[in-house]
């Protein structure tokens, strides 16, 4: 006859059996999506493979960028999932959290950064020096600053590696006062020209997986993408939205 004591163990050992049989599970159909993948994308390697809160369905992430397969591997949604209960577009809120991720990746100290004294928000901005409405969103600094906003800069040099613009990245970078010469490249001044190591291809590979076809383009501290230049009461009042 089993005492309770002996049920209660039974119970927690069939419980393990069963965690453990889903952790299994879940890992199984992990390889078979990322095995799906590699044949149709072999040039990329998710980043990450885990199961939705909709069953049978899996959220793969190839760094900054997020789609949902079928546990079977087989279909590959590229798309808009809305909670109808919630109202919540769960596609967008997995890639704002997928775009943070990759950003940290980056790491603050491989940025430009103009640190506003009394911080509310972070945002990150993919730039050109030579873009025009990038240059009216760094003559408006003082503003961001005022509202509590800090400015994470990543190179994104439209015309590509070896143009004039990438080299002014570059000659920005290896500066000795990054942030001084951000300033005189964006108001047309030249920068001296100097070699060193640099992140710029990182930043630009990291904004093509992200999508980005313009700039500025601003990823808010929640991950939402703003693609082009806005004020800076506007971007403020955006940026309490996302925290309320």
């Amino acid at each position: 006859m089993r005492t309770p004591r002996m049920l209660t163990s039974f119970a927690y050992g069939a419980l393990a059996v069963l965690a453990l049989a889903g952790t299994v599970a879940v890992a199984d159909e992990a390889a078979t999506i990322r095995a799906s993948l590699a044949k149709v994308l072999p040039e990329y390697t998710p980043t990450s493979v885990q199961p939705t809160q909709i069953d049978g369905l899996y959220q793969v992430e190839i760094g900054p960028q997020v789609m949902f397969v079928t546990e079977d591997g087989r279909y590959l949604i590229d798309g808009a999932i809305v909670d109808l209960e919630s109202r919540e577009n769960i596609t967008e809120t997995a890639r704002g959290k997928a775009r943070l991720r990759a950003i940290d990746g980056i790491g603050q100290e491989n940025m430009v950064v103009f640190k506003a004294p009394d911080e509310r928000h972070s945002i990150t901005v993919f730039t050109d020096i030579d873009c025009g409405y990038c240059r009216k969103l760094h003559e408006q600094m003082a503003g961001y600053e005022e509202a509590g906003i800090s400015v994470r800069y990543l190179f994104y040099p439209r015309s590509g590696v070896g143009s004039p613009s990438y080299d002014k990245a570059v000659a920005v970078w290896c500066a000795d006062d990054r942030q001084a010469a951000m300033t005189r490249a964006k108001s047309g001044a030249e920068v001296n020209s100097k070699a060193c190591r640099n992140p710029v291809q990182q930043h630009m590979e990291l904004g093509e997986l992200m999508g980005i076809r313009g700039t500025p383009a601003i990823v808010l501290d929640n991950g939402e993408m703003v693609p082009g230049y806005v004020e800076p009461k506007r971007l403020a009042a955006l940026l309490e939205q996302g925290v309320n």
